[in-house]
């Protein structure tokens, strides 16, 4: 019978043959030359938890994805905010500032497009890449852990308040492309207001004329709450006014649709870029205005014409303008504003037609835009706040709108009053 002749197992192919056998039961390792901080990038890392990721963080990603202009555009993912959500957790238990947040967050963009990752280059694993000889391999897949290490060394980086944040993460990270930071820190900023504000789950504020029926000229506060789609409208009296309007994810605005009689609600939903709008009656009005990470801004633009309806529109962070909807329908830009910023709508000059603002939360000021397009800078909030604006002190027969702000940590307006001074209501749900 003829022998089938059998290879001669070498020392090498049975070295060879077992490697082969272990790597296809190991753990998977990032694809050689993978650039972790581009996140089209494929690797065969599996995402570490940064703990739950919840409908606020698929919200907020589904509203920010397109509006980064960074890295992330368009690849900002529930996951991610929800790793950028455990940065900032960790920054404000250790009772650091918003600037402390963005250079977080930022750092973590660059290393790992905000992701958790077992592995990366050399013995570099977690949110911050960072080396064995941070800690030990638990401790530095832990979130908290990792981003308590890495503000412990950006406190040693002097003026790490002042410097641009690209330069304080490179300071932390002394990484071979020092330039990558700065890039990201307009997107991670976007990140951190989104995530301190939170509008998508918790109560978000309006504010409007509910009583103007009842002759009042004073503006009011009210709340949306997302979990039921309803507004909660603070009456003259103090009294409560439910209306169901909107559902979760939606984010409310306020203005007086029918030219006539008290404000209305309505909601911009960012899913779709339309605005709802409920009318005096009840009835609703749907208008196409703005896209997927615009921010909605409602008041009279066309005052000056005579009309006394309101109208509404859009801030994009993308490019720091409001595209305002005027009555024909046709287009008024302006450019005002940054990244990060919140809008607000109100007649700050007290004559005409109503002006745009925008809320800072990174240093709690408003920056006003006036009539003749001069600035006028409000100190009043700090971040995390939420802006409002009406004219909290029309009582006093004074026609100029006011500025204000909810606190979602305590669930109170804070509203500035013409003379400066503060008005504190407890009107919704503390988050």
């Amino acid at each position: 019978m003829n022998r089938i002749a059998r290879p001669r197992l070498t020392a090498l192919a049975v070295a060879t043959a077992l490697a082969s056998a272990i790597l296809a039961t190991a753990p998977a390792v990032h694809a050689e030359g993978t650039d972790l901080s581009d996140p089209a990038a494929v690797t065969l890392l599996a995402d570490y938890s940064c703990g739950s990721v919840s409908g606020s963080d698929n919200a907020i990603a589904t509203r920010l994805s397109a509006a980064l202009t960074g890295s992330l555009n368009n690849y900002l993912t529930a996951y991610r905010v929800s790793c950028a959500r455990a940065i900032i957790n960790a920054v404000q238990a250790r009772g650091l500032s918003h600037r402390a947040a963005v250079i977080a967050v930022t750092t973590s963009i660059v290393e790992t497009t905000l992701r958790n990752i077992p592995g990366g280059d050399l013995d570099s694993v977690g949110l911050f890449q960072q080396r064995d000889s941070w800690g030990s391999f638990d401790q530095r897949m832990d979130p908290t852990w990792s981003t308590n290490a890495f503000l412990s060394q950006m406190l040693k980086v002097s003026n790490w308040q002042t410097r641009p944040v690209g330069d304080v993460c490179q300071a932390v990270q002394i990484s071979a492309y020092p330039t990558r930071y700065q890039e990201q820190a307009q997107d991670a900023e976007q990140i951190v207001n989104a995530v301190l504000a939170d509008t998508t789950t918790g109560d978000e504020p309006v504010a409007g004329n509910w009583d103007a029926g009842n002759g009042s000229p004073a503006g009011n506060v009210g709340v949306f709450r997302p979990s039921t789609g309803q507004f909660h409208l603070r009456m003259d009296d103090g009294s409560l006014k439910i209306l169901d309007w909107g559902q979760a994810g939606d984010i409310p605005v306020s203005a007086n649709w029918d030219g006539a009689g008290p404000d209305n609600v309505g909601v911009f939903r960012p899913s779709t870029g339309q605005f709802h709008l409920r009318m005096d009656d009840g009835s609703l009005k749907i208008l196409d205005w703005g896209q997927a990470g615009d921010l909605p801004v409602a008041g009279n633009w066309d005052a000056g014409n005579g009309s006394p309806a309101g109208n509404v529109g859009v801030f994009r962070p993308s490019t720091g303008q409001f595209h305002l909807r005027m009555d024909d329908g046709s287009l008024k830009i302006l450019d005002w504003g940054q990244a990060g910023d919140i809008p607000v709508s109100g007649n700050w000059d007290g004559a005409g037609p109503d002006n745009v603002g925008v809320f800072r939360p990174s240093t709690g000021q408003f920056h006003l835009r006036m009539d003749d397009g001069s600035l006028k800078i409000l100190d009043w909030g700090q971040a995390g706040d939420l802006p409002v604006s009406a004219n909290f002190d029309g009582g006093n027969g004074t026609p100029a709108g006011n500025i204000g702000i909810w606190r979602p940590s305590t669930g109170q307006f804070h509203l500035r009053n013409d003379d400066g001074s503060l008005t504190v209501l407890d009107w919704g749900q503390p988050r």
